[in-house]
């Protein structure tokens, strides 16, 4: 066993150490809804139904903002403490002061009629106190046992602060790095993306609503939300019904399948329906199909906001098209608090429909304990807050999520001895940051302290290796964010610089690196930069860090690039002249540390990509499941399907190196199987290297005739597995209806045809290991 295993597993027993102490102490006086059956959960709820009023039923629908909102004040001059005293509210929106929310509790429950409990929803989407790495990173991991540790300790400490209801997992499909949110998803792949949604869902909120320590999930954004025009946030999406079966909802089935408890709806119009009034997705597909027994929230202000769409005559025509679409609660506009009644009164909508919107919410509160338990126990958070095998798996977390794109000459890891080196200069706008490190959601919860990558560096050098540091030029966005300046909100750009101190700053930095052994640069993007309202129309790097690398590699010194961003940025440079490339993501409170861990070879690296790496912004959307067309890549005479540049990406899907090197050898697959069976493939995974290391088995398939057309290749299996040096293992996949299905244009449902298949194993999605198979009727 290496001593990165052995350290993983010691951090998952401290974990589950902590988790049985919690759950032995009924932690936080919330343990959720005990040995209550179903039938007495419907029975509660429906009793407290007879009881309610319909002002109270319509409070039940909606989420009241915990923040200055003008939109919610054009449908209530009432102030929130107001409402919750005369008829209470479904929800309470960003309040996370845990004094605060105990306040606004005692308020629902002991002033008003019902004595009903509020549900305090924050977005706590990769951490609340200990901040992990962001989505997309942890799915570099290509983990979902520790995509579900790390959510699991979100939710304890969110828990713990009285936040009973997270915004998350975010599961929309990225194809496109322009859009600012692909940060907050797993990425391009429905296989991969829903293995991580499960693996969310499953931590978030355990294996049923009400377990100990845990938080309602809440998936999003229900659905296509990530295919927007030109990678513009909150624009139009147009997809097929084809692709949204095959590639977009996928990963909101697998986490309706693992029980998550809500769904929130998406701004954007889809196919020009808006997603928040949208029948197709919120009844036919979420209840029909899915059987989806929980309740839909609309993300913020998105009821409202159909008129805005042009979708909606007024406010209530809003009201009216979002709640018979399908969707109970609104999310902070107050348009249901008001017209809600006002339906019922015009016959627009009846009391039936109003009691089944309102019953899944009630049923929820019932489950999670809070009619029992909800309050919390503000002197035992600090306690919650600050147990240390929670920093230890973020830092574990952290280092197997980095993804090593270049090592040219095994520059990496360093020695860190202070025999060969003696002085690294560390460089960039990137390299002191803190909250930079944990992305705009990470900021915006109760994070604790972070290391930055100056700090780490330091602190693994000790005193054998002098560490200096230069900023370089300062990172700020064209057009500033709509978050920066909000009150909870711990966000802000670096100041503008001008041309000439944007030189000044390179010049510093060239003569550091310049008198030192060694240079890592951190570039990429403050966390403002890839977030919600952050696309960008191009991924180069920005404010003059192209010119402070290539300044830097002029110097001669041996440079390491260590990337901290959202998404794939324009690095085809670098590609070529850089020896060494390490995507770390934002890595969450404890990124320093991990980034040294994997520099100086404490760590080896072992994280994949979850994206098709671009050449080009003008390469995009770039997806690696694409079709086959006139002149396949896989032609002899193939070149590009552009004239300036390649077409094929700079990294494929699923790349990632090591400091050690692995064989894929051996595979083996059932010949044929008939529709209906399942077909078991294998391979043998050696470590043909000197280190022990993490390999990531992949499996793709291609289905090579058919109903219609399928993609080139597509992802079907993985495995994280271990190994020591010189070490073999088999891997063992199998291929079932659930891998083998897909949703055919032509039939209109969803099919296993008898055809012949391909199928590849190795490291990544151009593997070359190949087999294939037949499907028999």
């Amino acid at each position: 066993m290496s001593q990165e295993t052995a350290g993983h597993q010691w951090t998952y027993f401290l974990l589950a150490l902590t988790t049985l102490l919690f759950r032995n102490e009924n932690a936080f006086g919330e343990a959720g809804s005990g040995a209550m059956t179903e039938t007495q959960v419907h029975a509660k709820a429906a009793e407290l139904l007879k009881q309610m009023t319909l002002a109270e039923k319509a409070a039940q629908l909606s989420q009241l903002p915990g923040f200055p909102a003008p939109e919610f004040k054009e449908n209530s001059d009432q102030t929130m403490e107001e409402i919750l005293q005369t008829v209470g509210a479904g929800s309470v929106l960003w309040v996370s002061d845990p004094k605060e929310i105990n306040r606004l509790q005692h308020v629902a429950v002991e002033k008003s009629r019902l004595h009903i409990p509020v549900l305090f929803g924050l977005d706590v989407i990769h951490g609340y106190h200990t901040i992990f790495p962001a989505p997309l990173a942890m799915a570099s991991s290509w983990d979902p046992k520790m995509v579900e540790e790390a959510q699991t300790v979100a939710a304890q400490e969110a828990r713990a602060a009285g936040i009973q209801w997270t915004f998350a997992p975010m599961v929309d499909i990225a194809r496109d790095a322009r859009w600012g949110r692909m940060i907050e998803s797993a990425g391009e792949d429905p296989f991969l993306g829903a293995a991580m949604a499960r693996a969310q869902v499953l931590g978030f909120q355990g294996r049923q609503i009400g377990a100990p320590d845990r938080v309602l999930a809440c998936v999003k954004h229900f659905a296509g939300y990530g295919a927007a025009d030109g990678g513009r946030d909150y624009d139009s999406s147009y997809i097929p019904e084809e692709l949204m079966w095959n590639v977009y909802l996928p990963p909101f089935q697998a986490a309706v399948d693992a029980g998550v408890g809500s769904v929130m709806s998406a701004y954007m119009d889809l196919n020009d329906v808006p997603a928040s009034g949208n029948r197709w997705l919120l009844r036919e597909v979420l209840r029909e199909s899915w059987k989806f027994p929980g309740f839909v929230v609309s993300d913020a202000f998105a009821v409202r906001s159909l008129k805005i769409h042009g979708y909606a005559r007024d406010a209530q025509d809003a009201s009216h098209k979002a709640f018979t679409a399908g969707l109970n609660m609104d999310m902070a506009s107050g348009t249901y608090l008001k017209y809600l009644p006002l339906e019922l009164e015009q016959n627009h909508v009846s009391m039936q429909q109003i009691d089944d919107a309102v019953r899944p919410i009630l049923e929820t509160k019932i489950r999670m304990g809070l009619f029992e338990h909800p309050y919390i126990e503000e002197p035992r958070l600090e306690q919650a807050l600050n147990v240390p095998a929670h920093q230890e798996l973020a830092r574990k977390a952290a280092q197997r999520s980095m993804v090593l794109l270049r090592n040219e000459g095994a520059l990496l890891p360093l020695d860190k001895s202070g025999g060969t080196i003696r002085s690294i200069a560390v460089i960039g706008p990137l390299g002191d940051a803190e909250n930079d490190l944990l992305s705009m959601w990470g900021s915006m919860t109760k994070p604790g302290p972070t290391v930055s990558i100056l700090r780490g560096i330091q602190e693994k050098a000790g005193s054998a290796i002098h560490v200096a540091y230069a900023h370089g030029p300062n990172l700020n966005r064209d057009i500033p964010s709509p978050f920066e300046g909000l009150a909870m909100v711990n966000m802000k750009e670096q100041p503008p610089q001008t041309s000439k101190q944007v030189r000044e700053a390179v010049d510093e930095a060239v003569s550091l690196a310049k008198n030192s052994d060694v240079a890592i640069l951190a570039l990429g993007e403050i966390d403002l930069m890839s977030a919600e309202s952050a696309s960008r129309s191009s991924l180069k790097l920005s404010n003059g860090q192209q010119e402070l690398l290539e300044a830097i590699a002029g110097t001669g010194k041996p440079v390491v690039l260590v990337l901290v961003n959202g998404r794939p940025l324009e690095v085809t440079w670098a590609a070529e002249h850089i020896p060494a490339i390490l995507e770390a993501w934002y890595p969450g409170s404890q990124g320093g540390k991990a980034i040294a861990d994997v520099l100086f070879g404490d760590a080896n690296p072992a994280g994949h990509l979850p994206v098709s790496w671009p050449r080009s912004t003008g390469q995009l959307p770039l997806y690696y499941n694409h079709n086959l067309t006139q002149l396949p890549e896989t032609a002899p005479d193939f070149k590009s399907r552009y004239w300036d540049i390649l077409s094929t990406p700079l990294y494929p899907f699923g790349y990632g190196m090591s400091y050690t090197t692995f064989s894929f050898t051996n595979l083996r697959a059932t010949p044929a199987a008939r529709v209906g069976g399942t077909v078991d493939v294998s391979v043998d995974v050696t470590n043909t290297g000197s280190r022990g290391g993490d390999a990531v088995a992949q499996l793709y398939i291609h289905q090579r005739a058919g109903s219609a057309s399928r993609p080139v290749r597509q992802l079907k299996g993985f495995e994280r597995l271990a190994l020591e040096p010189g070490k073999k293992q088999t891997v063992h996949f199998t291929l079932g209806k659930d891998e083998l299905q897909f949703w055919s244009p032509a039939e209109k449902k969803w099919v296993v045809e008898p055809e012949q298949f391909d199928v590849w194993v190795g490291q990544d999605s151009a593997a070359q290991l190949h087999g294939e198979f037949r499907l028999t009727k």
